[in-house]
């Protein structure tokens, strides 16, 4: 009997297409297909972004995040496609009405990279030195420990930010650690931020796939999902949610769970790094209700730290 396969939206850059054929490859076996029988489960439809068509702009500048999913989201919602994946870390707080992020694999190394071709750490820049990112987390929390670095706006797919950096348009760079993995560039960084000490964005480290809300229990979904992952992305992303975060917000969240305890560091910084507002808590989960435990404790630690930044954690310019 003929069927129809799972049309799966992904963003046409070459780091989406890496993540998006791991999904495939997994979806397509959660579907019964054997390796050589991939195109015929799963399919991958590739969708340009506004987020992707204009790289010399800071995206706060341009409308957020949610520029790498909207074009994506439409073709969701209109059912040209039957799924996307994305980097959990580039979805906003909220989502469309009628759309939910259904699964989420196992995750990837989240802490974020450190690259440079003189210096092994952050803290080992010279004075004045130039460190290009856009991520205004990345900035306010390098800024924080290295108040005298030069921050350049550097926008791009991972191959743009590197050849950036061999050109010397910047003395380092700072880049999520995953995506270089999942690109075979894993041996690049000079060193890591630790997670504890620098948390890295909501959910960064994880893939997602994002459905309509009537296919959310579907076998498929279910076979994809990682309980673990589920739930310490589920807390940062009530911590996301709690401060309202954006491109204009600099928020780190990491969640890590040990056997059926969950703890949680939450942190946001005013955009210059003068001032850093940090939360830890844990919680012991129970099997009825964990994701909604999880949440929960990343909505109480989320708002006491908005609570205690206020309005000088926004970035007005």
């Amino acid at each position: 009997m003929s069927r129809q396969p799972i049309r799966i939206g992904a963003r046409g850059s070459k780091l989406s297409l890496a993540q998006s054929g791991l999904m495939q490859a997994r979806i397509a076996a959660a579907l019964g297909a054997g390796p050589d029988d991939i195109e015929s489960f799963a399919q991958l439809i590739p969708i340009v972004t506004s987020g992707d068509r204009i790289q010399d702009r800071r995206l706060m500048e341009i409308g957020g995040k949610g520029l790498f999913t909207k074009e994506i989201e439409e073709a969701l919602i209109e059912g040209r496609i039957d799924c996307a994946i994305h980097s959990l870390k580039d979805m906003p707080a909220e989502l469309p009405p009628g759309l939910v992020l259904a699964a989420v694999p196992e995750r990837e190394d989240p802490r974020d990279a450190f690259i440079s071709h003189f210096a092994e750490r952050l803290e080992d820049l010279p004075k004045g030195a130039r460190l290009g990112t856009a991520s205004l987390r990345r900035q306010a929390q390098a800024l924080n420990v290295r108040p005298d670095l030069e921050i350049v706006m550097l926008r791009g797919n991972v191959d743009t930010r590197l050849a950036k950096l061999e050109r010397g348009e910047a003395d380092a760079i700072l880049l999520a650690q995953s995506g270089l993995n999942r690109l075979g560039l894993g041996h690049l960084p000079r060193s890591w931020l630790d997670p504890i000490a620098a948390p890295p964005a909501p959910g960064q480290g994880a893939l997602v796939i994002e459905t309509r809300a009537e296919d959310v229990d579907l076998p498929w979904l279910q076979a994809v999902r990682c309980q673990a992952t589920t739930l310490a992305v589920a807390a940062e992303r009530g911590a996301l949610y709690a401060l309202e975060g954006s491109c204009r917000t600099a928020v780190g969240a990491y969640a890590r769970l040990e056997g059926l305890t969950l703890t949680m560091i939450v942190e946001a910084l005013t955009p210059d790094g003068a001032h850093r507002f940090r939360r830890e808590g844990s919680v012991t989960l129970s099997s009825l209700d964990a994701t909604d435990q999880a949440r929960a404790l990343g909505l109480e630690l989320g708002g006491a730290v908005r609570v205690e930044g206020g309005p000088a954690l926004i970035l007005t310019e």
